[in-house]
C-alpha cells in the first residue's frame, strides 16, 4: 500500500453527538497547530464534527468546500475562516488543500473569572455567530490572515508558549475590534440542537435495525416536518440519508478489518437487498464493496 492511501485512512473522531474526542494541546496549554493537506483524510473529507475551541483555518493552496451548520460554500487559497465554540462543520474537497488550522480553548484568550473574558470572549460564545471568513479584500482582514500566517510559522518549529499567546491575542484584538456578535436572543438553537442529537442518537444505537423516518422524529419529540428541518439545516441532509450514509461507514470499517462476506455486512448494517447495498455503497465511495476491501487492505 502506498504512503497516500495510507494517509487515505485517516478520519475524525467523534462521539455519538458529533462532539471531536480527540485533545488539542495539553491541559496547561490548550492549543494545537494541524499542518494538514486534506488528502490526508479518508475520501478527502474532514466529517462533521464540533468542539468547545475555537478554530481558524486557512487555505494554503486549493479549493475547499466549507459546510458549517447550516451553510455551504467554497474558500480558496488565501482565504482564511474562524469557526465558533460548538458550532458543527464538515470540509471536504475535490483534489489536494493544503489547510493548516489552530484550534484552542476560549479560556488561552484570558481566564473565565476575568474582565478580558468577560468583555471579549463570553460575548461571541453567546452569540448566533457560526462563523467568519476572512479575504484580502478588506486591510483588517488582510491583516487577520498576515497573522494567521505568522502564528502558523511559529507553531510549526519549536513551540513557544508566550510567543502563540502574544500572537491569538494580536489575532483576537483584531476580530473583536472589527466583528459584531449579536447576542442569541432565543433557546430554541441549542433545544433544537439537543433534539437532533437525540435522533442522532437514536440512529447511532440502532442502525442496524429496520429505521422509519416517524421513528426518528418520535425519538426527538418532534414532528416529521421538523425533524426533517433539523437534518436538513444543521446537517445539510435528510433523517434518512443521514441513516444510510451512517450504514454505509459501519460497512466500510467491517470490510475494511473483518473477513465476512459482503451479503452478511449487508444484512448487520441494516440493509435487507444485498444489490441495493452494493450499488448505494459504489454511489457514496465510487468503489464496489469488494474494490474497496481490495484498497484499504
Amino acid at each position: 500500500m502506498s504512503q497516500k492511501e495510507k494517509k487515505k485512512l485517516v478520519s475524525i473522531k467523534t462521539d455519538d453527538t458529533l462532539m471531536e474526542t480527540a485533545l488539542h494541546g495539553i491541559h496547561l496549554f490548550p492549543y494545537k497547530l494541524y499542518d494538514e493537506n486534506i488528502t490526508d483524510y479518508d475520501f478527502n473529507c474532514i466529517d462533521w464534527h464540533w468542539h468547545t475551541e475555537f478554530e481558524f483555518v486557512y487555505i494554503e493552496s486549493g479549493i475547499v468546500h466549507f459546510n458549517v451548520g447550516e451553510d455551504n460554500f467554497d474558500m480558496s487559497e488565501g482565504q482564511g475562516i474562524f469557526i465558533n465554540s460548538k458550532v458543527v462543520h464538515k470540509m471536504h474537497s475535490e483534489n489536494d488543500a493544503v489547510i493548516p488550522n489552530f484550534l484552542f480553548l476560549p479560556s488561552l484568550i484570558a481566564p473565565k473569572e476575568s474582565l478580558i473574558y468577560q468583555k471579549f470572549v463570553l460575548p461571541f460564545l453567546n452569540s448566533s455567530l457560526g462563523y467568519y471568513i476572512f479575504s484580502s479584500s478588506q486591510e483588517w482582514q488582510k491583516e487577520i490572515l498576515s497573522e494567521m500566517q505568522k502564528l502558523i510559522q511559529f507553531s510549526r518549529g519549536e513551540i513557544n508558549e508566550l510567543q502563540i499567546s502574544v500572537q491569538l491575542q494580536k489575532i483576537w484584538a483584531l476580530i473583536t475590534s472589527n466583528v459584531i456578535c449579536y447576542p442569541e436572543t432565543q433557546n430554541v438553537n441549542s433545544s433544537s440542537l439537543a433534539r437532533l442529537q437525540m435522533m442522532m442518537q437514536f440512529i447511532h444505537s440502532n442502525y442496524p435495525e429496520s429505521i422509519s423516518l416517524l421513528d426518528i422524529a418520535k425519538v426527538g419529540e418532534v414532528s416529521i416536518s421538523t425533524a426533517l428541518n433539523l437534518f436538513r439545516n444543521v446537517l445539510n441532509t435528510s433523517p434518512v440519508n443521514y441513516l444510510i450514509c451512517y450504514r454505509l461507514r459501519k460497512a466500510a470499517l467491517l470490510l475494511t478489518n473483518t473477513e465476512k462476506k459482503v451479503s452478511a455486512i449487508s444484512i448487520e448494517t441494516g440493509f435487507s437487498n444485498t444489490d441495493y447495498f452494493c450499488k448505494t455503497f459504489k454511489r457514496m465511495y465510487s468503489l464496489t464493496p469488494t474494490e474497496y476491501r481490495n484498497v484499504k487492505k
